[in-house]
């Protein structure tokens, strides 16, 4: 997902994304203690999709917070 498919959705929907990626990178985890995992680019992947969600997250956060004062 790219940053600009992320901006679009609503805070509530980078939320729930954010702990869906959370989840998953998690799982990714134990696959790789466990020898399960094929791809190892994956949890990489999943850490910097985890990243871009944050930063949309408190982009929305903030220009929220910019409107409430205006």
């Amino acid at each position: 997902m790219k940053i600009d498919e992320i901006r679009d959705l609503s805070a509530e929907d980078i939320e729930n994304n954010l702990d869906e990626a959370r989840e998953e990178l998690m799982r990714m985890r134990f696959q790789r203690a466990t020898g399960e995992l094929t791809n190892h680019n994956l949890p990489s992947y999943t850490r910097k999709k985890i990243a871009r969600l944050i930063t949309a997250l408190k982009e929305k956060q903030a220009e929220e917070k910019s409107e409430g004062e205006a």
